[in-house]
């Protein structure tokens, strides 16, 4: 692991590598009003991209089926004799309403490329992709979410399936030179029991570097079972040193937000977008340095706000709250880390700071260790310094 963490010291250093004149075109100016200057880098999209790209960041907010391309699903699809529907295969970002209906929609289009996942060599493929990709994009840490019960057929009970994810996150981590960590997740649609016996599980694989459980949450329609009915499970797995990461704040309110704040006591939330209409919820987040895993594109997709612009973005930065962008499941919302980046820049209008405030907050959103933090952290002060 030292070897990588040398490969990317080596890759701050050559952040320096600009030409005078170019340092001079690449200084964004920040107006009083956030506009973008006059010397972004949007005008070229490509370029624009490129930049982001050298933005270093964590993901925190990434499905494990989710997190497949639609080329790697059609593959593994054509592999297993699976028909599939074509609105997984098409390549347009899903959308729709945010009603029962709507999800009901989603699910059924995930639970089918779920299926798709057979062999324990289609779920090293999916981790390692996943870790490529991110790495690709300038990720130093991803934290992957996966629901180990879901799995288990495959390798014959939770135990071995969460083993072969944990082992396949080391090696890419290894390979890609990315620190990935898996977060164990329950499911809102299945018995409170059972989520129980998760968090027993990724309690005893709990740690904070590659390879190891860096968290627990609760994840499905957040319209669907009750939430206190989870609470034994996060005492569980608090008590174990893991940090509780439910998704709450997308399909329900404030007020939902405002009960797992108060009653299972996150490190973070995954969305929780909703917080932006609540000044009073947004002080208490920002309090309590509990970080939003905020997903935009996947927010469009399920109906939660009618297009990118709506998504408060700016809200919830003007807030000082924490934020870490996610891409939820770019299989079926279309878009990865780096485009919710490019998001922010050209539709939000966030500049080089802003980008960068947020890129800090994944990294200390996260949970791996210093070791890894240090070196990302550094590389965006390089960023910002180009």
């Amino acid at each position: 692991m030292q070897e990588w963490n040398h490969a990317l010291l080596e890759h701050i250093d050559s952040l320096h590598a600009h030409e005078p004149n170019q340092d001079a075109e690449q200084l964004a100016h920040i107006d009083t009003d956030y506009s973008i200057s006059a010397t972004d880098h949007t005008a070229d999209p490509a370029q624009g991209r490129a930049d982001l790209v050298k933005l270093a960041k964590a993901h925190l907010h990434l499905h494990f089926t989710g997190s497949m391309t639609v080329e790697r699903l059609r593959q593994m699809s054509k592999k297993h004799h699976i028909t599939l529907d074509p609105e997984l295969l098409n390549a347009h970002p899903l959308r729709v309403p945010a009603d029962r209906r709507g999800w009901y929609r989603f699910q059924r289009l995930y639970d089918m490329a779920r299926r798709c996942v057979q062999t324990e060599e289609d779920m090293r493929t999916i981790i390692d992709d996943a870790a490529r990709i991110d790495a690709e994009e300038g990720s130093k840490i991803l934290e992957i979410q996966v629901t180990p019960d879901s799995y288990a057929p495959i390798m014959g009970g939770l135990t071995p399936a969460l083993e072969v994810m944990l082992d396949e996150a080391k090696k890419a981590s290894e390979r890609h030179h990315i620190a990935v960590g898996v977060i164990v997740a329950a499911a809102r649609t299945s018995h409170p029991l059972k989520a129980r016996t998760l968090a027993r599980l990724a309690a005893r694989y709990a740690g904070d570097t590659p390879g190891t459980v860096v968290g627990f949450g609760l994840s499905n329609d957040e319209r669907s079972g009750n939430t206190a009915d989870f609470l034994p499970a996060f005492q569980i797995a608090q008590r174990a040193g893991l940090p509780l990461m439910p998704h709450g704040g997308e399909l329900l309110g404030p007020e939902h937000i405002g009960f797992i704040m108060n009653n299972a006591h996150p490190a973070r939330m995954g969305h929780g977008v909703q917080a932006a209409s609540d000044p009073e919820l947004l002080a208490e987040l920002k309090h309590n340095h509990v970080t939003l895993e905020v997903c935009p594109a996947s927010n469009v997709g399920l109906g939660v706000f009618e297009n990118k612009q709506n998504v408060p973005l700016r809200a919830l930065y003007d807030s000082g709250v924490e934020v870490a962008l996610g891409a939820d499941d770019p299989l079926l919302f279309g878009e990865r880390l780096e485009g919710q980046y490019e998001d922010a820049r050209t539709i939000h209008g966030f500049t080089d700071e802003m980008l960068a405030t947020w890129a800090r907050c994944s990294i200390n959103g996260s949970v791996m260790s210093d070791t890894y933090k240090k070196p990302a952290l550094a590389a965006i002060d390089q960023w910002l310094a180009r």
